[in-house]
This record gives structure tokens, sequence and C-alpha cells, in this order.
């Protein structure tokens, strides 16, 4: 499915004042399961994922805000925090009052919010669970590419003005492992989504994230290290970004881990290069855990 045909299947809300695009398939009596995208990307990166999933689970997903076809307002302060409120209120909207978590590198901050939430006492939704793919769950192990540290720099907001197609799809393949790396087509179809509404001169903006890691580091890791919920990881380890070494801190800092699936030939998207693989490893630990 290309990214026009995804996003004439889905539809948009207004939540917290922004239009927000969200898709949701399955039945509603069946296990809620929230997916949570990347950074630059949009809800399309579980494409390859969502007609196998969409039989088991009630799917939702959504573009954050900033990203995809989700508004991209000018001049905002762009936080995870906010993102995380956006998904809540998408899920209060459509009545879900229990889920269980799948996210991927931005998204992965996403969900760590929702859990110290929930850890706190500052939530009305239960997550039952969170299966998280690559993604920067500890800023020291966050390896950021030279094109973020720029666009993070004072002068981000000028690089950006000159940031093309082509210079986002040399930086984008590079997170891939070689073998795996998506085809032209798909590659501008990611730059179409992201230049959807103005969004490349966003980019600058929702660099914040990583302030952000660094700032809620002790709040997002406590969840981890003491969650009464599983957790499990699915991580492709030739990741420049968040790869084997992610995995080995994850381990050092002790956090709760009921299953993984180190995926050894695997860049940073694990469900663009190897659905078949990420599809069996998340329903191992489904099935391990008894999933309701």
């Amino acid at each position: 499915m290309d990214s026009d045909q995804w996003y004439a299947d889905g539809q948009s809300v207004q939540l917290l004042g922004h239009c927000i695009f969200y898709r949701q398939a399955g039945s509603s009596e069946a296990p809620a399961l929230v997916l949570i995208h990347g950074f630059p990307t949009s809800s399309w990166d579980w494409v390859t994922l969502w007609p196998a999933l969409a039989p088991h689970y009630h799917l939702v997903t959504l573009d954050l805000l900033g990203f995809g076809h989700s508004d991209k307002p000018p001049q905002h302060q762009y936080s995870l925090l906010e993102q995380a409120s956006i998904v809540e209120a998408l899920l209060e909207y459509l009545g879900i009052e229990r889920c269980h978590l799948l996210a991927h590198d931005y998204g992965d901050s996403v969900a760590q919010e929702l859990l110290a939430r929930q850890q706190l006492k500052q939530t009305a939704i239960a997550y039952r669970s969170a299966c998280f793919l690559n993604g920067g769950l500890f800023p020291e192990t966050h390896r950021t590419l030279l094109i973020q540290k720029l666009l993070l720099s004072p002068f981000g907001w000028l690089l950006n003005r000159c940031t093309g197609r082509g210079q986002f799809k040399r930086s984008f393949a590079k997170v891939f492992a070689k073998a795996t790396v998506p085809s032209d087509a798909v590659l501008n179809q990611f730059w179409d989504n992201v230049c959807h509404g103005g969004g490349q001169y966003q980019l600058f903006r929702l660099m914040r994230y990583i302030i952000d890691r660094r700032v809620n580091r002790q709040r997002w890791l406590a969840p981890l290290q003491q969650s009464p919920i599983p957790l499990a990881l699915i991580n492709g380890s030739l990741d420049p970004v968040s790869g084997a070494h992610l995995v080995q801190r994850y381990k050092q800092l002790g956090c709760r881990l009921d299953f993984l699936s180190e995926l050894a030939d695997v860049g940073h998207y694990p469900q663009l290069e190897a659905p078949p693989r990420v599809l069996e490893a998340l329903f191992a630990f489904h099935h391990q855990i008894k999933l309701q």
C-alpha cells in the first residue's frame, strides 16, 4: 500500500487544538494495540505490519503533531510530553481504556512518557504491555547523526531551509542496513510525507526531542526499571543510532525485559527492513504474556 492509499483510508480529528490524522483496523472487541511512529516519518511506517496485525488486534495509530498528515504549526514548541497527551486524547476520543504499545524511535520516548504517567497515577488509561523497536530509550546511548546535530544547533533553522529531497534521502538511507535500504520510490514517499503541510520547515523544531530526552531521563528510566507490566525489545543490531549498544545499555541499567529479539542484519527500521521477523517476535511476546 503506497502512502496515498494509507492516508485515503484514515481520518482526522481535532485533539488539543490540532488536527490529528489517525487510522484504525480490526475488531473493537480485540486487544487494543497502539502503534507510535518515529522521527522524521509518520504512521505509514507501520504499513508493512498493518495487514497481518489487523486480524488479531484493535489497531490504532496516528501521525504525531508535526508529522505526516497531522497539523504542523509553525513557531510551535514541539515536545514529547505534548505528543503523549495527544496520544491519550485520541485514546479517550476512541473510548479505549486499556491497550498495549508498539513504539519506534521518537515514539519510544512518547511511550516512555505514557508509562511514566501510569507509574505516577497521572492517567486513566491502563497500559498492559510495551514493545520497543530501535530508539533512544536512554540519551547517553543515542548516537545522533550529523544532520540531526546541525538541525539542533543555533543554525538549525538555516540548514533546514537548505535541506531538500536529495539530502534527506542520503541521510535517511544511512540508518538502514546496506542490504535493506528502501527503493528510491519509497524514499521519495517518505520525503513527500515529511513535506506535507510544509513539514520540511519544522524539522529543526521537532529535533528538540533530543533535549526532552535529556531533561526527562530519570522520569522515563524509572518506569522501565520498575515496570509492573511486561516489556519487550525488538532491535536491529546494525542500527548506527540505537543498535546493539542500546540493548547492552538496557541490560546494564537493570530494566525489565520479558522478551528480546535481536535482528543481527537489520538497521534502524526493523518494521520496514524485516517485517516478517518483527511480526514473529511481536506475536511470540504477546503469546508469552497471554495478551488480553
